[in-house]
C-alpha cells in the first residue's frame, strides 16, 4: 500500500513541474488534464506525508521511553496517547483512498424512472426525487434539474437531476438498482396494499477532459417539446436530440426554453452515460473479483423495499432493516448511507488484501 502512495508523491513532484513549463501552460488541454492529475494526486500525497510525520514523532516517543528520565517517561506515555488514534484514522483514510482509486467525483446525475405500477409508481419516484433533494439539502449538495416528465397523476414518469457537493458520489453510489414501494394508493378504495417499482441510476458526472466527445461523432436535430409547459412548447422549436453515432446513444432535453442550454445539457447526459459504459466495460473485466461488493450497480437488480404500512423500509443488499420510513422519506438516510459504505469497505479490504491491517 505505502508503494502506493510513493509512486503517488513522485508523481505528484513530476506533474508539478510540467505544469511550471510554459509549453504546457500554452496547450490548453494539457493543462487542465495535468491541473485536475494534480488535484487528484495532492487528495492522495497529503494524507500520506501526514502519516509520515506522525510516525515520526511516534518513533522519536517510542525512544523516549527507553530513558529513566520520569517527566520524559510521563511526556512520551501522552504524546503516544494522542499520536496513535491520528495514526489510526490516517492509515483509514489512506485505505478509503486506495479503494477508491480513480473513482473520486464531487458530481453526479441521478436517474430515476417508474417501473411497473401505472400511476403509483409515478408517484413513487416523485417521492424518491424529493426524498434525495431533502438529503442534498441537508449536507449542502447543490441540486440541478435537468430533464423532468411528469406523471398524469402526480410525481414523474422520469426525474434526471445533478448532485453536486462533498462525498456527493461515495453517498450515492450505492443507491443504483431497483427500488420498491408497498402502500396502499390513494386511488385505491378496497383499502389494499400495492406493490409498485421504480429505477434509480446514479453515473458519476466527468468532466470534458475525461470524456471527450468529438464534432464527428455527434448528430443532432431541434425539434418542438412536448408535454406540460403551457403555449411555448407548442410554438418553438427548443427541444434537442442528439444521437453519437459509434455507441448508438441517443439523448434529448427539452427542459429549458433556450435550444443551447437544452444542447449543453444533453451533452452533458451524454458524456455521463459514455463514461458509465467505460466503467462498466472496465467493471466487466474484474467481474470476478467484484462479486462480494455490494450488489452490482444493475438498475434491474430489486436493492431496497419500502414498506408504507409497517413503517419499514428493507435494503436487501446487506439485510438491513429499519422501522423509520417516515424518517427516511424526508432524506433521513445516514444510517442506511453508513451502513452501505461500511459493508463495502469491509469487502474491498478483504478483496485488496488488507483485511484491516497495518499497512505495510
Amino acid at each position: 500500500m505505502r508503494e502506493a502512495f510513493l509512486n503517488s508523491r513522485l508523481r505528484l513532484e513530476e506533474v508539478e513541474s510540467l505544469l511550471a513549463d510554459p509549453s504546457v501552460v500554452a496547450d490548453r488541454k494539457r493543462f487542465s488534464q495535468l491541473s485536475r492529475e494534480h488535484g487528484s494526486l495532492s487528495k492522495r500525497v497529503v494524507p500520506y506525508l501526514q502519516l509520515l510525520a506522525v510516525e515520526k514523532s511516534i518513533a522519536e516517543a517510542e525512544l523516549m521511553l527507553l530513558g529513566d528520565d520520569p517527566d520524559f517517561l510521563e511526556l512520551a506515555r501522552e504524546e503516544l496517547a494522542s499520536l496513535r488514534p491520528v495514526q489510526d484514522e490516517l492509515i483509514h483514510k489512506l485505505e478509503d483512498l486506495l479503494l477508491a482509486g480513480e473513482e473520486d467525483f464531487d458530481r453526479c446525475i441521478i436517474e430515476i424512472r417508474a417501473g411497473t405500477g401505472g400511476d403509483e409508481a409515478a408517484i413513487f419516484a416523485g417521492d424518491l426525487f424529493r426524498m434525495y433533494c431533502m438529503h442534498a439539502r441537508v449536507r449542502g449538495w447543490q441540486v440541478e434539474e435537468i430533464s423532468i416528465s411528469p406523471g398524469e397523476m402526480g410525481g414523474f414518469k422520469e426525474a434526471v437531476f445533478a448532485l453536486s457537493g462533498d462525498q456527493v458520489w461515495e453517498c450515492m453510489r450505492h443507491e443504483s438498482g431497483g427500488h420498491r414501494v408497498q402502500r396502499v394508493p390513494k386511488t385505491e378504495s378496497q383499502g389494499r396494499i400495492h406493490t409498485s417499482a421504480a429505477t434509480v441510476a446514479v453515473l458519476p458526472e466527468p468532466d470534458e477532459v475525461q470524456v471527450e466527445i468529438r464534432d464527428e461523432d455527434i448528430i443532432w436535430e431541434r425539434m418542438r417539446a412536448g408535454g406540460a409547459g403551457g403555449q411555448h412548447v407548442n410554438k418553438t422549436e427548443s427541444a434537442v436530440r442528439i444521437w453519437h453515432t459509434p455507441t448508438g446513444l441517443e439523448v434529448k432535453c427539452q427542459d429549458e426554453r433556450s435550444q443551447h442550454k437544452n444542447y449543453d445539457r444533453a451533452l452533458r447526459i451524454l458524456r455521463t452515460r459514455l463514461y458509465e459504459l467505460q466503467r462498466q466495460k472496465a467493471h466487466a473485466e474484474r467481474s470476478e473479483m467484484r462479486r462480494n461488493l455490494i450488489g452490482s450497480g444493475d438498475r434491474n437488480e430489486r436493492i431496497r423495499t419500502y414498506n408504507f404500512p409497517q413503517n419499514r423500509v428493507t435494503d436487501h443488499r446487506i439485510g438491513l432493516t429499519l422501522h423509520n420510513l417516515d424518517f427516511v422519506m424526508v432524506g433521513k438516510l445516514d444510517e442506511i448511507f453508513t451502513a452501505l459504505q461500511a459493508h463495502d469497505r469491509q469487502a474491498r479490504l478483504k478483496q485488496a488484501g488488507l483485511g484491516g491491517k497495518t499497512p505495510s
